[in-house]
């Protein structure tokens, strides 16, 4: 893998000097596409479900439901994220927040087909700026079903270091006022403690930040629960799936640029051009926590 870049108008010696020597292998992941995970997920956030019969094509993205590793209890840390892990970097007091990805969709997941992974850490820099220093580590996964590649998933994980004893950084809550985003596709879900807890099972993610407000608060200096940036992601990829079901995503790139908190009803807005869309979503009233782009398989034409 990458040695990180310490470059030294940037670089956090701390940080740094922790990642220097950190040399993660590969980890391989397999599991069934069954139909039961998607429609749980339809069914969270209120949505038409797609079709889920042997063969029918799972929406971008929504394999997070199945290749889904589990630490046994005993690994699991204070935060709720295993103390170790494949690409999980040796940082001391590791605070961890999910900053963006892309996809890129060569072939379709079928429901019923043996879906694959095999990742490995693609790059990783560290950087000091206005929050402090930080480590920037991105992970590659290689999408296989039933041994056929389908496409290659990178997410962009940025870390910070937290100390015991240190105290916690205040996050603000985002401001109020900000005009409604444009576009002509928009949908909208209220959010609540229980629909992040479901999500947080969903996709076995025990990170206390999503469902444990105490926690959130007090340890980790947030105003109230943080809505998981990939639910954000999928929220995007809602307006494709169901504006334009005759155009399936074959990418998409991601960037989450601030948090969104509870109390939160999520707007999410898409412009569309032939074969692309800009998509925004966030808290009502506030800048977007996410801004994506996806780009769409161009519509047939009609035949003379």
């Amino acid at each position: 893998m990458p040695r990180p870049d310490v470059s030294p108008a940037v670089a956090a010696p701390a940080l740094a000097d922790a990642l220097r020597h950190w040399r993660p292998g590969t980890a391989q992941l397999s599991r069934r596409v069954d139909p039961w995970p998607a429609a749980a997920f339809a069914d969270l956030i209120g949505a038409v479900p797609p079709r889920l019969d042997p063969g029918d094509p799972l929406p971008p993205l929504w394999h997070w439901f199945y290749l889904l590793d589990h630490p046994a209890q005993a690994d699991i840390g204070a935060d709720g994220h295993p103390v170790g892990g494949a690409f999980l970097p040796p940082i001391p007091g590791r605070r961890r927040m999910f900053a963006g990805g892309r996809l890129r969709l060569d072939a379709p997941i079928g429901v019923g087909t043996e879906l694959s992974s095999r990742s490995a850490v693609a790059d990783v820099s560290v950087k000091s700026g206005r929050s402090g220093d930080l480590a920037f580590v991105t992970v590659r996964h290689e999408l296989t079903a039933d041994g056929v590649p389908v496409g290659t998933e990178e997410q962009d994980i940025v870390y910070r270091s937290e100390p015991d004893g240190a105290s916690p950084r205040v996050v603000p809550r985002p401001g109020t006022g900000a005009p409604e985003p444009p576009g002509e596709w928009r949908s909208e879900l209220a959010t609540d403690p229980v629909l992040l807890f479901r999500f947080s099972a969903l996709t076995y993610n025990g990170h206390r930040i999503h469902y444990d407000r105490p926690y959130a608060t007090q340890a980790e200096g947030y105003p109230d629960l943080v809505v998981h940036g990939p639910l954000l992601a999928l929220l995007a990829l809602e307006l494709p799936r169901i504006g334009a079901p005759e155009q399936p995503v074959r990418s998409f790139a991601y960037r989450l640029v601030r948090p969104a908190f509870l109390p939160a009803r999520l707007i999410s807005a898409g412009r569309t051009s032939a074969s692309s869309a800009e998509i925004t979503v966030g808290a009502q009233g506030a800048e977007p926590s996410l801004t994506a782009t996806a780009s769409l398989e161009r519509k047939a034409r009609p035949s003379c």
